[in-house]
């Protein structure tokens, strides 16, 4: 793990430096930069306090290289915003219970299909306020804390407590596309923290290249006639 972080902190260094002009999406907000390290004793009074022991690379992240800032789309949440149910509009009053294990190990969703003939609305009004209800209840969302604001109304979460400890869950629901694992950076199986910060490094270093490597196009007045190939 040691040699992972050390990769992590190598590339992100690299892409800061390639990336002058800050055109990686979300760059313009956390500039490559992290926020200072958290102590291991914040960290463990955060665990003690919601019944839960963090994922250890998570936590490696979180005291050797920064918590939060640079980071994939909106950047790392910091620690402190970890329990908001609600990224865009954060409301203490709205919060994750970490505490509670983490219901689903499958993609999931669902969808209103009224009961009710369609004259009757208000019927189907009282039916999509109990589907409203049922899909948004918070017990969907035990078991993690917020790590990233993909924007939209999607975040991305880490479940620190059932049988998917360790994996980042997006929940997009905000979209009706429901809970599932993470996708958003192509993601081909179920992925864990630091190899979901390395991806997000890899693709960014990669998609700048090429921009820096595409060959420029010629202006209209600098192209030849069709003719003269030659």
């Amino acid at each position: 793990m040691n040699y992972q972080l050390e990769n992590i902190k190598y590339k992100l260094e690299k892409l800061r430096q390639l990336d002058n002009n800050l055109e990686v999406f979300g760059a313009e907000k956390h500039r490559y930069m992290l926020n200072p390290t958290v102590s291991i004793d914040t960290i463990k009074q955060f665990e003690v306090k919601h019944k839960i022991v963090l994922p250890e690379e998570y936590v490696a992240f979180l005291t050797t290289l920064g918590n939060g800032g640079a980071g994939p789309f909106y950047g790392l949440e910091p620690l402190e915003n970890a329990l908001f149910d609600d990224l865009d509009y954060k409301n203490k009053e709205r919060s994750l219970n970490p505490s509670k294990p983490f219901l689903h190990t499958e993609a999931w969703n669902m969808e209103f299909e009224p009961v009710a003939e369609n004259e009757n609305q208000e019927e189907n009004d009282r039916q999509y306020e109990e589907f409203t209800s049922q899909y948004f209840d918070k017990k969907h969302m035990n078991g993690v804390i917020a790590i990233c604001n993909y924007g939209c109304g999607i975040s991305l979460n880490l479940v620190v407590n059932g049988k998917e400890y360790g994996h980042i869950w997006t929940d997009d629901r905000g979209n009706d596309g429901g809970i599932y694992p993470t996708i958003q950076l192509d993601e081909k199986d179920k992925i864990t923290f630091l190899d979901w910060y390395e991806l997000w490094l890899d693709k960014s270093i990669l998609e700048i290249t090429e921009q820096s490597y595409a060959p420029p196009v010629p202006k209209p007045e600098q192209q030849k006639p069709w003719w003269k190939i030659w």
